[in-house]
């Protein structure tokens, strides 16, 4: 999303599509995520509200109001979708009835910042400006975990894929920790100080690492192993903090958003069809090719 517009790139042929013309110019994109498939974009604004464009037709199929203020998150279980908003609110959305809003769930105090669905969606991880990271049961509508050991905003969320119940938590500027939660215990596993702010974190598919992405002063992707956390290296090439990545689908590559205005792409791992059960190859990453989206 790039202000009011939205747009899709081809990694195979490079092309990039505009799927959303802005109508209003106040109208500005705030989240967007994809359904498990591929099907189905969803798409959070600052009008408040959460549209479900089907990308094949690039066409508008439905438009979910609810929120009072802009829409930052989205995440999807299944047919389940989860938007939270400025207005400090949950809502479960089931893309399929009419009467879409099946639950809110409500504890946060500011913006809901980061939200994410467990790989098995048994738990709902959100994090707020409030510095507060909660855990929810899927059918639960209160927080089976509050955790208050940030200083800043928990932005940044990652569940483990191998290990469903593991979350990975990133702050703001003025805590600058990853930390690790377990889940099913609600106990805090390791907590690592990067030493500067942590926007994104992305689990590899193919190795025992995470990536994160950070901020001042040198706006790196860095790569660690886990559980120790011992730094595999730094991938450096934004001149402004990073506000947020993605990973491909295969796990292979990362994309990283700057407030540059530059996305970058980034080899970081094997796809995980490639693991080799053995590995032990470290993660450097490069640089594969940088955009300019202003």
């Amino acid at each position: 999303g790039l202000g009011g517009n939205l747009y899709l790139w081809n990694s195979q042929s490079g092309e990039c599509d505009l799927m959303i013309e802005a109508k209003n110019t106040d109208d500005i994109i705030t989240s967007v995520s994809w359904m498990a498939d591929g099907s189905h974009l969803a798409v959070g604004s600052s009008n408040n509200e959460v549209q479900l464009w089907n990308v094949e037709k690039k066409k508008q199929v439905r438009n979910m109001k609810g929120h009072t203020a802009r829409v930052g998150a989205l995440s999807w279980n299944n047919h389940i979708l989860s938007s939270g908003s400025r207005d400090s609110s949950i809502f479960h959305h089931d893309v399929r009835i009419a009467q879409h809003i099946t639950a809110q769930l409500s504890h946060h105090e500011q913006e809901i910042c980061g939200l994410k669905w467990s790989p098995d969606g048994s738990y709902l991880a959100s994090g707020s400006n409030d510095n507060l990271c909660c855990i929810w049961d899927a059918a639960a509508t209160k927080p089976k975990y509050v955790f208050n050991d940030s200083q800043a905003a928990v932005k940044a969320l990652a569940w483990c894929p191998w290990q469903p119940h593991t979350l990975a938590t990133g702050s703001g500027t003025a805590d600058r920790h990853i930390r690790f939660y377990n889940a099913s215990t609600g106990s805090l596993v390791n907590a690592i100080d990067t030493g500067s702010q942590v926007s994104s974190l992305q689990w590899s598919l193919s190795e025992r690492e995470i990536l994160s992405s950070h901020g001042f002063s040198q706006n790196q992707l860095s790569v660690w192993k886990y559980p120790s956390m011992a730094k595999v290296g730094d991938m450096t090439g934004h001149t402004a903090r990073i506000l947020h990545t993605a990973i491909s689908p295969d796990g292979s590559m990362v994309c990283s958003a700057g407030a540059d205005e530059q996305l970058r792409f980034w080899k970081v791992w094997d796809g995980a069809s490639k693991r080799k059960p053995s590995s032990t190859s470290s993660s450097t990453g490069s640089s594969l090719a940088s955009i300019k989206i202003r």
